[in-house]
């Protein structure tokens, strides 16, 4: 066995029994889906706007090759966030990538590499001088999809849609668990669909910033689907009565609330 395969299979295995708890067999497909939520920080909007073409002509087509879908590129415009008070434009792109497989994951830079199409049609991105990199860096957190809501999914094609993108931090495990059960067994979710809250996905953070958190991302056709899908949320004698639940109590310490929009070629 080369040393390439051995670190791979060791990592798949590795990677395997840590996430034992959560019924993932490594090298299997899984009844819930890995995903990889990627954010790029660039120097410029002329960067960004060149990655962000990239992404939707050369990658996704390539990541598609490679049996991940749906992949999903957003960014964000000052617009529609006036809470975060920007001085201007932000410069990142976000991006959801989901994994049937852990092996899939681990394995897919090699795979990526070894796709000639890929490599040859990006190779203005994918090489670049150390002064002038595609971009500056990349954040990266891996999420467990929630057992209620398993796989990523795309629920409107809209070219109006808009995408909301939410971080719920905790200051314990253990209240961040109850928060997972709140979603869950509490009912949180279902209330979500019945106001017309559609979910792109819904996971439990295993790797990555802001630690312990859960993050999901909901789409709507269009920003008064959103500010109407949130009025009912708000409204819910359901959502009102799990609210007050005192189990439930101080699960969220801090929420960070992102609206986006799809990218070129962006499949969510």
């Amino acid at each position: 066995m080369q040393r390439r395969d051995f670190l791979a299979a060791a990592a798949t295995s590795a990677l395997g029994v840590a996430l034992s708890r959560t019924s993932i067999a490594a090298d299997a497909p899984q009844s819930k889906a890995l995903i990889e939520l990627r954010n790029y920080h660039f120097a410029s909007p002329e960067k960004q706007q060149a990655y962000e073409k990239f992404i939707g002509q050369i990658e996704i087509p390539a990541l598609n090759r490679a049996g991940i879908n749906p992949v999903g590129v957003f960014k964000l415009l000052t617009k529609d966030n006036p809470g975060l008070k920007l001085a201007g434009e932000d410069t990142d792109l976000y991006v959801v990538i989901p994994h049937k497989t852990a092996e899939s994951l681990i394995t897919l830079e090699d795979r990526l590499a070894a796709d000639e199409e890929y490599q040859k049609a990006g190779a203005e991105m994918l090489v670049t001088p150390q002064k002038q990199p595609a971009f500056v860096r990349y954040e990266n957190r891996l999420l467990s999809a929630f057992d209620m809501f398993p796989q990523v999914e795309a629920p409107t094609t809209s070219p109006s849609r808009l995408i909301q993108l939410r971080t719920y931090e905790s200051h314990s495990r253990e209240r961040a668990r109850k928060k997972l059960e709140m979603f869950q067994q509490g009912g949180e979710i279902p209330i979500f669909k019945r106001c017309g809250m559609n979910g792109v996905f819904f996971g439990e953070c295993l790797i990555g910033d802001k630690m312990p958190n859960l993050t999901y991302m909901l789409s709507f056709e269009d920003d008064e689907a959103q500010k109407k899908g949130w009025a009912a949320f708000g409204k819910d004698p359901d959502w009102k009565k799990l609210s007050k639940n005192e189990q439930y109590k101080d699960a969220v310490s801090h929420i960070t609330n992102l609206l986006l929009r799809p990218c070129e070629g962006s499949q969510i």
